[in-house]
């Protein structure tokens, strides 16, 4: 169903919410990172994916 909320990809969202556990290890395992990593780039670019996606591919 399209409007099953629970149903939906990391990267399918558009932000990223570090005070979920299940998205934070989502994010980390789709982005190849730790989870510190990932705090890190939300905390520079902020929560929307593709800035975060982006500076985590930029810094390599």
């Amino acid at each position: 169903m399209a409007d099953d909320k629970t149903n939906v990809s990391v990267q399918g969202r558009g932000r990223i919410n570090l005070n979920e556990a299940r998205e934070v290890k989502d994010w980390t395992h789709a982005l190849g990172v730790s989870e510190q990593e990932l705090r890190n780039a939300v905390a520079v670019v902020g929560d929307q994916a593709e800035r975060v996606r982006e500076f985590l591919t930029r810094r390599s």
